[in-house]
């Protein structure tokens, strides 16, 4: 398995992992099956819908990577429709709004680096952002239940 597909792979297993959590509420709420720009995980119930954004990187460099543009295009912050964004990290989940990662983004002052991710073959240009910084911004942080 090439980095892109273990990456997708595990990814996915993030997506599943937040749906479940997700269900034990709402249990209506479902995976979009497929690309989907706008967001990953829809909650009928509440009218909500959610992207969910695995980092387990930051464990090491201490920065989540928020993308905003990809291949020159607009992307990921830029585009997306979801209510929610949990970025999920081996030890936690952030729950964060769309608007208030832009608010940290803009409270730190930080600016946008570009660089081909790994597995990519295209450029990408994002935001890292410190742990910390998206944690007080957080609607709420929690520790995960499940490891990998």
């Amino acid at each position: 398995m090439d980095t892109f597909e273990f990456d997708l792979f595990t990814g996915e297993s993030s997506e599943r992992e937040v749906l479940k959590f997700i269900q034990q509420k709402y249990p209506k709420a479902y995976k979009i099956k497929g690309y989907f720009k706008d967001y990953d995980i829809y909650v009928p119930e509440a009218e909500k819908s959610v992207e969910v954004k695995q980092d387990f990187k930051s464990e090491f460099t201490g920065n989540l990577v928020v993308e905003i543009e990809f291949n020159g295009k607009p992307s990921a912050l830029s585009t997306t429709k979801a209510d929610y964004w949990v970025f999920v990290t081996r030890p936690h989940w952030f729950w964060i709004t769309p608007k208030q990662i832009c608010n940290c983004i803009r409270q730190y002052h930080y600016t946008p680096a570009t660089f081909t991710g790994k597995g990519d073959t295209k450029p990408k240009k994002a935001y890292l952002v410190k742990i910390n910084h998206i944690q007080e911004f957080s609607q709420w942080t929690q520790k995960r239940k499940s490891e990998e």
